[in-house]
């Protein structure tokens, strides 16, 4: 296993984490098996994977319960824990008496003394960010939380909850299909010492390789509300990723593990954090570490995914 160091702070972190949405997210997945999901976790932790990441809206507090199940096997210095807070079923909430009482949920079902890395999920439009952090930051004064971090923000949102320079970490979605970070958020990361940590880097199974155009999701699946896999859009994509096929084919490696590696050759990622729904997922992820690029194949990437 890879480790690198979480911005701001002096916490050690898995190059690969493990991403827990579909352990206990029954709004999210239909049909989970929750016992399967916490032996996913069990795989991943046991593996050198150190850094976990859930949230408190994943089958609304049910994920982080079954997490804190599985956290309580486990010695309390031997993995990092993130989780979000701000999102509600009736929508984002960022005030700061909900996020104090949100932490305390978290804390209650992940069964621990603190949180490693705790987010702000999703703005909610109305809250100043500077009162949301403001309050972050006392619950790290308190000892309740140890490190802040903010996801899904523009880059004029970001700035404005940094304002006190005291962001460790920003989660939004990136990946081969996905680039618009590059723009300006993830250089924004890079000069401001807060680590970018990808979510979707698969693109919500699309660069997992297994899907064809005759591919449906099912009605309750959240990823329907995904404008990659629109009906055109979706496609265009399966094309793509037959390309990148080949490359996989090269490498002797699944087309997944080269969409994860990817972004870790990437500057400013510190953390790249799939999903999964059984053990057999981490075997798989975890043999991203092993891919290696020339500079041929970036600059091949680079023109099929531009």
């Amino acid at each position: 296993m890879k480790y690198s160091t979480l911005k701001k702070t002096d916490i050690e972190i898995s190059k690969l984490g493990v991403g827990t949405n579909a352990i206990g997210g029954h709004n999210l997945y239909e049909n989970l098996d929750e016992k399967q999901g916490q032996d996913f976790l069990r795989e991943a932790l046991n593996n050198g994977i150190t850094f976990v990441d859930t949230a408190d809206i994943y089958g609304v507090g049910r994920t982080e319960e079954l997490v804190g199940e599985v956290l309580t096997d486990y010695p309390r210095d031997s993995y990092v824990l993130a989780t979000k807070g701000g999102q509600t079923v009736d929508g984002p909430n960022n005030h700061p008496n909900y996020l104090r009482e949100a932490v305390e949920r978290s804390l209650s079902r992940l069964q621990v003394e603190y949180i490693d890395l705790y987010y702000l999920h999703f703005y909610d439009q109305k809250t100043p960010l500077v009162e949301s952090i403001g309050e972050l930051s006392r619950l790290v004064e308190e000892g309740k939380i140890k490190s802040i971090g903010v996801s899904n923000l523009t880059i004029d949102q970001l700035k404005e909850a940094n304002n006190y320079n005291n962001i460790s970490a920003l989660q939004s979605p990136y990946n081969l299909l996905n680039r618009s970070v590059e723009n300006d958020v993830l250089p924004y990361c890079i000069e401001n010492n807060i680590s970018f940590i990808p979510y979707g880097p698969l693109a919500f199974g699309i660069l997992g390789g297994k899907y064809d155009k005759n591919f449906k999701l099912a009605e309750g699946d959240w990823r329907n509300s995904i404008s990659l896999f629109e009906a055109e859009a979706f496609q265009k994509n399966l094309d793509k990723v037959n390309q990148l096929k080949g490359i996989a084919s090269r490498k002797g490696t699944a087309v997944s593990n080269v969409s994860i590696a990817w972004l870790m050759t990437k500057e400013g990622i510190d953390s790249v954090i799939p999903g999964g729904k059984y053990p057999e997922h981490v075997k798989k992820n975890i043999k991203s570490l092993e891919v290696k690029f020339t500079t041929q194949d970036l600059e091949e990437l680079n023109t099929i995914f531009s």
